[in-house]
């Protein structure tokens, strides 16, 4: 057994080193987005600077050089820069303007939510004419309670998915599987929908959305950032960096308080997620955020607050792509087809509903991400389009937080019906 973990073993275990790679990593694709190089100006045409910034870290999971389950850089990503990140992102923004966008982004995301809760039973149904032996099954090992489980995941997040699990009794392989499932599927649509980010202007242009909410909103931080920018000085970084990191570790002292308050007093209440460090944690920093919007603390918008956000927000996009890895999807082939399927039919009535509506295509992107990503990549997708949207996909996705549960119980429901 010990010869195995050797065997099996990463060749770089130390996170500094994993760390300092990811750095190289979005330097190299930072330095070459910005060549003057013919065929990097040629290559990054086509390939949007953030996909890469997501694609090659996950080559380092694929080939061994790095494991995601042995370090633990994601975490300190999720739990560090996250938070930091969304401070900085929010408390630039115009909190009137974001009411401005309107029931769009609602209507998207709550049809993500509903392509979700469909999508489950139809794709099982669709794969059991290939692979019968995947229905009829009523044990712990049924495929349709492990879906059950995938179902919390990309409705709400890991803790609706754990959650789902122990609702339908769910048994460790077929949950490990529906791990893996969301794992390859979910990150084969985030690569997609960072190449949507990178074109989504002219997506917008054919398709006649109205973008003006979107446009708006984005001038307005522009504008402000136009009338109060200065050259920033070490005083300025300082200030941002207490800001940042001041409001991520208050927010951890008061989820460290609120988690164990929940769970002692109304343990009812997991179902909403109140049980999750990481939810309280990105409710708080997001009011913090909020707050600071509204009082002088908005003007380190001038000297790049934003900037330094985004820079965060790079390297947590780097550290999920270290989830990658391209070969488990021959690992297991008919659950990654349920959830190819799954995910088509999610999209599919994304597309349909927002042709009909003529919403912009951020919005559909946002409201996937919310769903299938939550708190963790939602910013990141919305940033994509622009680092003053980042506050929207955080909202969506306390929302799939809320959501995540009830919504997942109905799949499992209905995947019951078709699956036992």
């Amino acid at each position: 057994m010990q010869e195995n973990i050797v065997a099996n073993a990463p060749l770089i275990t130390n996170d500094a080193v994993v760390l300092g790679l990811l750095a190289l990593i979005l330097g190299l694709v930072f330095y070459t987005s910005t060549s003057k190089n013919s065929a990097c100006q040629k290559f990054y045409k086509y390939v949007p600077a953030l996909l890469m910034c997501y694609l090659l870290p996950s080559f380092l999971n694929t080939f061994g050089i790095v494991s995601a389950e042995v370090s633990q850089v994601d975490e300190v990503a999720k739990y560090f820069l996250l938070p930091a990140c969304l401070v900085l992102l929010t408390l630039s923004i115009d909190v009137k303007a974001i009411a401005g966008l309107g029931s769009k982004a609602i209507i998207m995301f709550l049809t993500g939510t509903v392509g979700v809760v469909i999508g489950g039973p139809i794709a099982l149904l669709i794969v059991s004419a290939i692979w019968p032996e995947l229905i009829g099954v009523t044990g712990p090992e049924a495929v349709w309670r492990g879906m059950a489980a995938l179902a919390g995941s990309w409705i709400g997040g890991g803790a609706n998915m754990l959650a789902m699990k122990e609702i339908f009794e769910a048994d460790g392989k077929i949950f490990t599987i529906m791990v893996t499932v969301d794992i390859v599927v979910a990150n084969i649509w985030m690569a997609v929908l960072l190449y949507i980010a990178a074109n989504h202007k002219a997506i917008d242009a054919k398709s006649g959305a109205d973008t003006s909410g979107i446009d708006k909103l984005i001038a307005d931080v522009e504008a402000f950032d136009k009338e109060h920018k200065r050259t920033p000085e070490l005083k300025d970084f300082i200030f941002i960096i207490a800001i940042a990191f001041g409001a991520a570790g208050f927010a951890h002292f008061a989820a460290d308080l609120l988690v164990p308050f929940f769970q002692q007093n109304f343990p009812d209440l997991k179902k909403f997620s109140l049980h999750s460090k990481l939810f309280w944690i990105i409710v708080l920093v997001t009011s913090i955020g909020l707050a600071l919007s509204f009082t002088k603390v908005r003007r380190l918008e001038s000297v790049g607050a934003s900037k330094v956000g985004s820079s965060f927000l790079y390297i947590l996009v780097a550290t999920i792509g270290l989830h990658m890895d391209v070969t488990q999807i021959a690992e297991a082939p008919k659950y990654v087809v349920i959830g190819l399927i799954w995910m088509a039919i999610h999209v599919a009535l994304l597309f349909a509903v927002g042709r009909f509506i003529k919403a912009p295509i951020f919005y559909l992107a946002v409201g996937s991400k919310a769903n299938i990503g939550g708190a963790a990549s939602a910013p990141v997708i919305a940033s994509a389009f622009h680092p003053s949207l980042a506050p929207v996909g955080v909202l969506l996705a306390v929302l799939g937080y809320a959501l995540g549960t009830y919504m997942a119980w109905m799949c499992g429901q209905l995947l019951r019906i078709i699956g036992s």
